[in-house]
């Protein structure tokens, strides 16, 4: 399943006001079935993915960005060795990521990435 992005204030609100929540250790996600509104209906099936990073979780913006980076590059990782598990269905996906993902080694960040993808295969 292909990886894209997730962009645009509003859909973004929408998929963290309705979407569904998991949480793990180091990052929380809210998930959405269903492409946005913004994008056409004969779109391939993919996997919409956005981070969202307040400045609460820290006042440095490369701090919150590597968070963010690291959080995306488990996802993708996690995702390309359990493909096999994931249906032809359209997600959109927000990461929330904690300021534990800054400091924690990255396999801990790879195994909540790996709880959220058998999360998503379990729910169709």
């Amino acid at each position: 399943m292909q990886l894209s992005r997730l962009s645009g204030r509003k859909v973004c609100e929408r998929v963290k006001t309705k979407g569904i929540l998991w949480r793990g250790k180091h990052m929380q996600a809210r998930i959405i079935r269903g492409l946005p509104r913004n994008l056409l209906e004969n779109t391939p099936p993919c996997l919409l993915v956005g981070v969202l990073t307040s400045t609460r979780l820290h006042k440095s913006a490369v701090k919150r960005n590597r968070m963010r980076r690291r959080c995306r590059e488990a996802l993708r990782v996690s995702l390309k060795a359990h493909s096999s598990q994931f249906t032809a269905h359209s997600s959109q996906l927000l990461l929330l990521p904690r300021s534990s993902s800054l400091s924690q080694p990255f396999g801990e960040i790879l195994a909540d990435a790996k709880a959220l993808i058998s999360f998503l295969s379990a729910r169709g």
